[in-house]
């Protein structure tokens, strides 16, 4: 896709949506992307997903300036400490 959404169950694309623009963005009208992400989020409740906006959660999970622990490639940030959690103060 270039980068985007999916959700995939047993190895079937349910829903998606395309950001190709450097994985982040897309050129679709406002109204097609609230319906395909409408979509998504309909395809992860039927596989049980139960939190509300689960992609926006995820895209929001791994940007280190929100408080207060977000996950990174370094592994899990307190952010109010700005220190790996484990680390020695």
């Amino acid at each position: 896709m270039g980068g985007g959404l999916v959700a995939i169950d047993q190895g079937a694309v349910c829903a998606s949506l395309a950001l190709p623009i450097a994985g982040l963005m897309t050129d679709q009208s406002l109204e097609q992307v609230v319906g395909l992400l409408e979509e998504l989020e309909l395809a992860a409740g039927r596989m049980g997903c139960c939190i509300p906006s689960p992609f926006s959660v995820l895209s929001f999970l791994a940007l280190p300036v929100i408080p207060e622990l977000k996950i990174t490639d370094l592994g899990l940030v307190d952010v109010v400490r700005g220190r790996l959690v484990g680390e020695d103060a």
